[in-house]
């Protein structure tokens, strides 16, 4: 893709952004007959997803060499997910407890809501089994990506074991790779008919915005700072000093995948444009783009552990509950592992507020009060987790053992 054809896509997708919000301003919930168009384009993306995953993911193990690298690569990329995501749950708790949206909140008797009842016990050990399928080809099916990363790092170290025996197979998965890939690059020039057609249709079924946020505007204020000052300040001076990069060049050579992920509300959705813009735009090696960013999209949610910290703190204030600092150190503990580890379960995001709530005894009833205003923010936490994701690659490809050659 040349960088002529790259600015073009990214101009067509802000195009269609502004042009659904201008559809929606003039002629309101009738916008909703063109979501279809935006329905089409997020099954091509989530069509791909998996055969991406699995073959991207064996390529970027392979590539690597001896396998014993995989280990340190795998440790590294690991911690500095968990680091970030660490310290995007700080940021998301000092300005929660610096603005305090929910005092005075009225909670209006509200009751745990459908979509958690039968969650209240899922814990830590369901996280874990979520990473071992127990049939590789339903977990494919059902757009479970957790076992299927995992099955593939498995996969794609056994193949540098067996010697001449693997290199058809290897070769089979390059060869795969290359096809998705430029099946991603096609999907790129309808994205921007795709994009309009979901924001539109999403904004428009949700009628009047200011009135639907209501009291929880400060609230909603909150969350947005917190992820504006992560993405906007924490991670830029991460990819600068850490990988040696300028932020801004970076970030707008990511710009159709960040404005899809701002319009799927989706990190794996976005997967396959976020692996194309890192690799021709901003020139990620391959080793790094195919290992260290299917892995983000699955485990890194810098946007949604700070969310969820957020979340919390605001149910604790709207309840009349005050953490102590020890319970709010369980909270920024318990949202940073919950974020990595709870994408292999279905509503993983619902599973990880759950999970937080309960390590602090808040009430579960709480997450009705934030439901009206989730579909919301997701889009902006995705966002951010996909940025997250582009600035892990570009940092750690740096300190990726003994060069790449590409």
């Amino acid at each position: 893709m040349t960088a002529r054809t790259g600015n073009l896509i990214l101009l067509g997708i802000a195009g269609g952004i502004a042009l659904a919000f201008l559809g929606v301003a003039l002629f309101g919930e009738a916008m909703v007959r063109v979501e279809w168009l935006g329905t089409l384009f997020l099954n091509a993306l989530r069509m791909i997803i998996i055969p991406l995953v699995m073959a991207s993911m064996v390529v970027g193990i392979t590539g690597m060499g001896d396998v014993r690298k995989l280990g340190r690569v795998g440790a590294l990329t690991v911690s500095y997910y968990a680091a970030t995501t660490a310290l995007a749950v700080a940021i998301g708790m000092l300005f929660v407890n610096l603005l305090r949206p929910g005092a005075g909140i009225d909670t209006g008797g509200a009751a745990i809501p459908e979509r958690v009842l039968g969650r209240e016990a899922v814990g830590f050990q369901d996280i874990i089994l979520s990473f071992v399928s127990d049939n590789i080809v339903r977990s494919m099916a059902d757009m479970e990506v957790l076992p299927v990363i995992l099955f593939s790092l498995v996969l794609g170290a056994v193949l540098t074991t067996i010697g001449e025996r693997g290199t058809p197979v290897i070769a089979f998965f390059e060869g795969l790779n290359e096809a998705i890939m430029k099946m991603v690059l096609l999907l790129m020039y309808i994205a921007p008919i795709g994009v309009f057609g979901l924001v539109a249709g999403r904004f428009a079924r949700a009628g009047d915005i200011g009135e639907l946020i209501g009291g929880l505007g400060l609230y909603v204020a909150t969350v947005l700072i917190g992820l504006a000052v992560h993405a906007v300040l924490v991670l830029p001076l991460i990819l600068w000093m850490l990988g040696r990069r300028s932020p801004l060049p970076y970030a707008v050579n990511m710009g159709p995948a960040l404005l899809t992920a701002f319009s799927t509300a989706s990190s794996s959705a976005t997967l396959p444009l976020t692996i194309e813009c890192a690799q021709e735009k901003n020139r990620i090696s391959r080793r790094a783009a195919y290992f260290v960013l299917p892995l983000g999209a699955t485990v890194n949610m810098n946007g949604t552990a700070l969310y969820e910290a957020v979340a919390a703190l605001f149910i604790a204030q709207a309840v009349g509950i005050e953490l102590g600092a020890g319970q709010q150190v369980l909270v920024l503990l318990t949202a940073t592992l919950a974020a990595i580890g709870a994408a292999g379960i279905p509503e993983a995001g619902l599973v990880t507020m759950v999970i937080v709530l309960r390590a602090v005894d808040l009430p579960l009833e709480g997450i009705g009060l934030i439901l009206t205003v989730d579909w919301f923010l997701d889009r902006f936490r995705t966002a951010v987790n996909v940025w997250g994701d582009a600035v892990g690659a570009g940092v750690i490809e740096r300190y990726l053992p003994d060069g790449d050659p590409g």
